[in-house]
């Protein structure tokens, strides 16, 4: 993926379990990567941070501008960040109302804002790239078997809100594909975190890998969708989960 070297890349969240490990990966390929992370407390694009809440409109716009200001493009965007609330998790009958519109407005409302505001700079380039993050779960019903014997649950919000992004994507793809702009999703599997070993032995054992996924595994394929080598690629969920899904 040679063709990342010098590309103009924005990660939300790159300060994360997944968004670290994309950091990193498109650094090695020599991309100019901004993460654009809620705890970073001084921008330093010279170094490639900046201070960014996806939740606020306003600082997505600043990042943008700032990114524009020192390097008059940006090639790609990938939104990874991951904001919830506290409750998060909490069993299906058990969720507030309030909970379940605020978990869709942290994650997916931010994305669509993200996702609109780039596109105006994408759109005036004619050119540019879009990788959002789903799941396996926005694609198929969780397997609730993996979690007995834990406390651990899949949040309902979490279904409803990968979902929407996989469509939203293609939506986008459909609507932007003459100007350029090609949009695709990355779909993880479980991803090892040091989970309870019951959850992790009950999901391998169902996984044909017969494993948990690992961060630095999903950050390849969302390298590839922003290269050049994806340039016929758009409006594709790319799904990396060991199998899971082929069952």
């Amino acid at each position: 993926m040679r063709s990342l070297e010098k590309k103009i890349i924005v990660v939300t969240g790159g300060s994360g379990l997944i968004g670290k490990e994309i950091v990193g990966f498109l650094k090695s390929y020599q991309a100019i990567v901004i993460n654009a992370e809620i705890s970073i407390s001084k921008d330093n694009l010279e170094y490639g941070e900046v201070n960014c809440d996806i939740t606020n409109s306003e600082s997505i716009k600043s990042v943008i501008n700032k990114v524009i200001i020192k390097y008059g493009r940006i090639d790609g965007w990938v939104n990874n960040a991951y904001p919830k609330t506290d409750d998060w998790g909490n069993h299906f009958e058990d969720i507030l109302e309030d909970s379940w519109r605020k978990n869709i407005d942290l994650q997916l409302n931010s994305l669509f804002k993200s996702c609109q505001e780039v596109i105006k700079i994408m759109r005036s380039q004619e050119f540019g790239s879009i990788v959002n993050i789903s799941s396996i779960y926005g694609i198929v019903g969780p397997d609730f078997d993996v979690y007995k014997g834990t406390e651990m649950i899949m949040p309902a919000a979490y279904s409803a809100i990968k979902g929407g992004v996989i469509n939203f994507s293609r939506y986008l793809s459909t609507l932007y594909g003459p100007h350029g702009i090609r949009v695709n999703c990355v779909s993880p599997g479980g991803v090892f975190n040091n989970q309870n070993p019951v959850f992790v032995d009950q999901y391998s054992q169902i996984t044909p890998l017969k494993r948990m996924g690992l961060s630095r595994e999903i950050a390849p394929s969302v390298g590839f969708l922003l290269s050049d080598e994806a340039s016929y690629i758009t409006g594709h969920n790319l799904v990396v989960d060991g199998g899971w899904t082929a069952k």
